[in-house]
């Protein structure tokens, strides 16, 4: 199993725990889904310590909540082509590579990333997250 190297920008399928779930007492993402790394950092063991916001086909009902991906990038990632949005309101952080990584698919067991999206929509999204007073964060290690 080759895993990529954690990069801001790059496209993981994730088993996302939404932050109600966690506050039902959810351990477990209840699906399987793309999710954008937005940092990935050094810890000082060495572990990289990776935070992920979750990509969604529910629009945001105030815009400021999340980046609408392009229909292109979606393309490009090889995702449908339903309306998608890049959600900024809350985040998992995990110590990479974690036990909730997926394949992107049963044909392509080995591959966990389908790409990257572009510069700008990582910081468009970073950029919200940055000016909110609260943002939800879900510790993911086991």
């Amino acid at each position: 199993m080759a895993l990529p190297d954690p990069k801001p920008g790059l496209v993981i399928n994730y088993s996302y725990l939404w932050r109600r779930e966690a506050d039902k007492g959810g351990e477990e993402g209840r699906k399987d889904r793309p999710c954008v790394i937005i940092l990935a950092v050094e810890d000082i063991e060495g572990d990289k310590i990776v935070t992920v916001v979750p990509v969604t086909h529910q629009q945001p009902s105030d815009l400021s909540n999340g980046v609408e991906l392009p229909h292109v990038t979606k393309k490009r990632l090889g995702l449908d082509d339903e309306r998608s949005w890049v959600m900024s309101t809350e985040v998992n952080r995990f110590t990479w590579p974690g036990s909730d990584l997926r394949p992107i698919s049963r044909n392509r067991s080995d591959q966990f990333a389908f790409g990257f999206v572009p510069a700008d929509l990582v910081r468009k999204v970073v950029d919200q997250i940055r000016t909110r007073q609260r943002v939800a964060i879900t510790r993911r290690d086991d």
